[in-house]
């Protein structure tokens, strides 16, 4: 017979997965357009799956419950601590995945440790965000009092049964402890298999994206509290054999090239969903448009992650974002690293970053350093700081005031000098300063009029530069760090996710050839700047990215999206899904169907299969052994 402790206690967790239920109808309701290519059987299939993940996460949430659960006392204030206790362990777990139904809009997976990694960046926003999504208090309320309400009190039976049954007393709890412990293991691991249970193997499910419905953020994030380094790879037995599938393509030797100062303009969230030059004239950026008339435009061109962590070490490193844990708050930030501020200050270049947050958000400075660019600028070295009109009250200076500033240090800059700024207004929770109320159209998402404005603050921004003296020697280099709130059905894929625009404007001269055609992704901008200034020979510069000048290539992208690698090319997407399988996609301009090709190309898929095995083998390994260089 079954003992009222452990009666009470699986009534207790049946309870718990009825809420998860409940929570992950939610998340999938409100980010049901990210999904809506699955079919319904698919679909239940993923909830399905998703019990084995409720059963693992709440168990090891509720780990400490579980141990005094057992204790044999019946006793109503003992009862109400344990009741207040549970409440308590499981609104953290309610909460987090609350969050994610509208996180995961902007990141593109469930919450893992990263609010640990970030947690000064959190606390300052936590106002401006609770103000945000108030609206999430609503049901966090409302499931945490079903949680109270229906938790399992015992009874005056349940209270009677040790003296009912004395012999009990004496065996029968050490007996339940030994089961329970034994459930719990097995229930946490996810069943008997060799490996305890992953967030990858969530993935392992068609089509892959369904595996974010299948996960919990609870498990995500418990998960990687205690994260392990990213499983080595050995598809290829050697770096010998390895390297010819790598397809690393170093630029070569320019000669004449200009010594020309370079500036990137990394736009928050501008994706390439806002613009109209993409989108048949239909956009909310005019002078981008017509910027993009005047330069070189890449209409292939991809992120290399989903969020602004991830976007510097690719721009400024060639280093694409494919471990589920950003580059620069991981362990592997100390490995050798070679980015473009050093590469361009050994050459006599002033080089410098410009964010107008508060200094340390997100480690920028910290990486900036590592990177070898010579002076940060963040909100402590603004005119001001937080108290200048300029604040944007929420994350730092508005990007009009903030563009109009970073033209007038780079006048002051030693030429020839290579800068980055980073900007943030088209960021959540996407303001526009209060004397710009009503002069940008509101669209129908809240981001549409704060890329108008962010489009307004670069058009200031060119208007002030064309003044300077350095104008007319400069590279000019404009693309998005991720993408965000999304609209168009087409862009609501796995590729569209990742669309973002790249645009080389150089007002003194003719750029070189170049197919805009071609595939590019963040990662390439260290071998185009190397390339461009005829300083790549010799470099050493990470193999991962292509200078957008190589005519000898149509590029690439890599990426890491829904435990799945992705390397995009031309005429074919490959997947590298969580159990090795290789898929191949036929490609279209950010959009990749459902399925993959039945009967692939057998050619195709074994070359682009090894080309993106020995990327992640390369990368993966390379950090673990800080080899990346070798």
């Amino acid at each position: 017979m079954i003992s009222p402790l452990l009666r009470l206690l699986l009534r207790r967790l049946l309870l718990l997965m009825g809420v998860y239920v409940l929570l992950r109808l939610g998340f999938y309701w409100a980010n049901r357009s990210v999904f809506q290519e699955a079919p319904t059987g698919q679909v239940l299939l993923a909830f399905w799956h998703g019990f084995r993940y409720d059963i693992s996460a709440l168990l090891l949430l509720n780990v400490p419950f579980l141990g005094l659960s057992l204790v044999p006392v019946f006793s109503s204030r003992w009862q109400g601590f344990l009741r207040g206790f549970y409440l308590i362990l499981n609104a953290i777990g309610i909460a987090l995945n609350l969050i994610d139904t509208q996180y995961f809009k902007f990141i593109g997976r469930r919450t893992t440790n990263e609010l640990f990694t970030i947690t000064d960046d959190i606390q300052r926003q936590a106002g401006q965000l609770a103000g945000h999504y108030w609206f999430l208090l609503i049901p966090f309320a409302v499931l945490s009092g079903l949680v109270w309400y229906f938790y399992p009190m015992p009874s005056e039976a349940d209270a009677t049964y040790y003296q009912a049954h004395p012999k009990r007393r004496v065996w029968q709890p050490i007996v339940e402890v030994l089961l329970l412990v034994g459930l719990t293991v097995l229930g946490i691991r996810g069943g008997v298999q060799l490996k305890p249970l992953r967030t990858g193997h969530a993935f392992m499910q068609t089509p892959p994206i369904l595996g974010h419905v299948a996960l919990n953020s609870t498990f995500t994030f418990l998960k990687s509290l205690r994260a392990e380094p990213p499983e080595r790879r050995t598809y290829f037995p050697s770096m010998a054999a390895l390297k010819p599938a790598l397809a690393a393509r170093p630029p070569g030797p320019r000669p004449g090239a200009p010594r020309d100062n370079v500036v990137i303009l990394l736009i928050e969230s501008f994706a390439s969903e806002y613009n109209g030059i993409e989108n048949g004239g239909q956009g909310y950026t005019p002078f981008f448009d017509s910027l993009a008339t005047q330069g070189l435009f890449f209409r292939q061109h991809y992120a290399n992650g989903r969020r602004s962590i991830e976007a510097l070490p690719a721009v400024l490193a060639g280093l694409p974002a494919l471990t589920e844990n950003s580059f620069i708050t991981s362990d592997f930030q100390t490995d050798e690293l070679h980015g473009l501020g050093e590469l361009l200050g050994r050459q006599g270049y002033a080089t410098s970053v410009f964010h107008g947050a508060t200094n340390g958000t997100m480690g920028f400075n910290t990486f900036a350093g590592i990177t070898g660019i010579q002076q940060y600028y963040g909100l402590s070295e603004y005119p001001g700081g937080t108290a200048s009109p300029d604040f944007d009250g929420h994350w730092g200076i508005f990007d009009e005031p903030y563009l109009q500033y970073f033209a007038q240090k780079l006048g002051q800059q030693k030429q020839p000098f290579f800068s980055t700024v980073f900007t943030l207004t088209s960021h959540e929770p996407f303001p526009v300063p209060a004397q710009y109320k009503g002069k940008f159209t509101a669209g129908e998402l809240p981001i549409h009029a704060s890329v108008q404005y962010t489009d307004f603050a670069l058009r200031q921004f060119f208007k002030a530069a064309a003044r300077q003296p350095w104008y007319q020697n400069t590279l000019f280099i404009v693309l998005a760090d991720h993408t965000s709130q999304t609209l168009r059905p087409e862009y609501q894929n796995t590729l569209g996710s990742y669309k973002t625009p790249l645009l080389l404007f150089h007002p003194g001269h003719a750029l070189p050839a170049a197919n805009v055609q071609r595939i590019t992704q963040q990662a390439d901008i260290p071998a185009t700047v190397l390339d461009y200034l005829g300083l790549a020979p010799g470099q050493p510069l990470l193999p991962f990215g292509y200078s957008v000048f190589d005519a000898g290539t149509t590029g690439r992208a890599l990426f890491l999206s829904g435990g799945s690698y992705f390397l995009v090319h031309s005429d074919y997407v490959a997947e590298l899904t969580a159990d090795n399988q290789v898929r191949l996609y036929p490609y279209q301009n950010h959009a990749l169907p459902a399925l993959p090709l039945a009967a692939p190309d057998p050619q195709k898929l074994r070359q682009y299969g090894n080309e993106l095995k020995a990327c992640v083998q390369f990368y993966l390994n390379g950090l673990a052994d800080n080899t990346l260089y070798k």
